[in-house]
């Protein structure tokens, strides 16, 4: 008997059937997929799902990679994923529900998870406050990220730092602040 994947799609089962599971509480939605109620919510089950709308080869990125790391509750409307320069990849056929950027990345930033490559949260960090066109809650993302991992808020200032010509710069120090300080300032849980 074949074992059916974690998240299942449209070409596992029909539709109805899915539906049909879903209200029946078996299935719940995922991303763009499905999976068993007592699935339990891990990054690799948050990749699985997030790569479930792209071709093979892509990196998920951004706030996807942020939902995968577990810093968003939710998956974001768009799958954000990017490739390497030296990468080729067709953009025929790419859904609309996806977001596609050629970056230079190395493959220290790139963290496979449940087989599927994800950038790192030191990367994501990195990513998400040097874009401009991000929405006001980058500082939120960023501070889920860096209680995930503490350090990789000082890898990514570092490296923006030394950076000598980079777009946006200030504006991506200035966010990375911005999350430190609400991090730092928060109150302690335990007495």
């Amino acid at each position: 008997m074949t074992r059916l994947p974690a998240v299942l799609g449209d070409g596992d089962l029909p539709l109805a059937e899915l539906c049909a599971a879903r209200i029946d509480g078996e299935l719940m939605r995922i991303g763009d997929g499905w999976c068993p109620v007592d699935e339990p919510d891990l990054p690799a089950l948050r990749a699985a799902a997030a790569a479930a709308a792209i071709p093979s080869g892509l990196i998920l990125e951004r706030r996807t990679a942020a939902w995968v790391h577990g810093a968003l509750p939710s998956p974001p409307p768009v799958v954000e994923c990017c490739v390497s320069h030296s990468d080729r990849v067709s953009m025929r056929g790419l859904s609309p529900a996806l977001q596609l950027r050629e970056v230079a990345i190395e493959a220290h930033e790139v963290a496979v998870i449940g087989g599927i490559r994800c950038t790192t949260p030191e990367r994501t960090i990195h990513d998400l406050v040097r874009d401009p066109t991000a929405a006001p809650g980058v500082e939120e993302l960023v501070r889920g990220l860096l209680a995930i991992d503490a350090d990789a808020g000082d890898r990514a200032r570092r490296r923006i730092e030394r950076a000598h010509r980079m777009p946006h710069k200030a504006l991506a120090l200035a966010r990375l602040d911005a999350a430190v300080r609400a991090v730092l300032d928060q109150p302690s849980l335990t007495r």
